[in-house]
């Protein structure tokens, strides 16, 4: 399946909800991005503008979830407040309304109770050496002190809320774009 007939088959169902997951360095921001030019007139959330710092990955997964997904399930505007990471503070306040096609990138977007709140839940695997260089060479210096503490995160994050397993697709990144197949999605 390709890209194209993702955003077809979202086009069609009428869905207003995608959530991309997966480790840093995966190639989640690219995904929604050429996502993002495939569904007309769709938005995207970063996590990486949510994140309250390097400790915040399970904080950002519930702010998401509960100002953002449920209100908007309920036909409701949702909000989110981004993270000023050079004042070390929270930042302004977005809305997104209910009518407003959404697509919601960084791990922390997938668990199970906001895959139910979606329309399509896709993990994004790679190889944790791929995934490293790939995080470093964007990031460098920036990442590098924090690459293990994010790391860490990470891995309790999926051993709490398994997001690969509320995933209806998962995607792999290849020279030409991303090889997508069915998950065995069990929530």
């Amino acid at each position: 399946m390709a890209l194209d007939d993702i955003a077809g088959r979202l086009e069609s169902a009428r869905a207003r909800t995608v959530l991309i997951d997966g480790r840093s360095g995966s190639g989640k921001s690219t995904l929604a991005t050429q996502l993002q030019d495939a569904w007309a007139d769709s938005l995207v959330v970063r996590l990486d503008d949510i994140y309250p710092g390097w400790d915040g990955l399970c904080w950002a997964a519930e702010h998401v979830h509960r100002s953002l997904l449920a209100p908007r399930a309920e036909g409701q505007t949702g909000r989110w407040r981004g993270w000023d990471w050079a004042g070390d503070a929270p930042a302004d306040w977005h809305t997104v309304t209910c009518e407003q096609r959404l697509i919601i990138e960084g791990i922390g977007a997938l668990t199970p109770s906001g895959r139910a709140l979606a329309d399509l839940g896709i993990w994004v695997d790679a190889d944790d050496v791929v995934r490293k260089l790939r995080a470093l060479h964007r990031d460098g210096d920036l990442y590098r002190p924090h690459w293990d503490r994010w790391a860490v995160q990470e891995e309790d994050f999926i051993a709490r809320y398994r997001p690969r397993e509320s995933a209806d697709m998962i995607a792999v990144a290849t020279p030409t774009g991303f090889e997508f197949t069915a998950s065995q999605r069990t929530s």
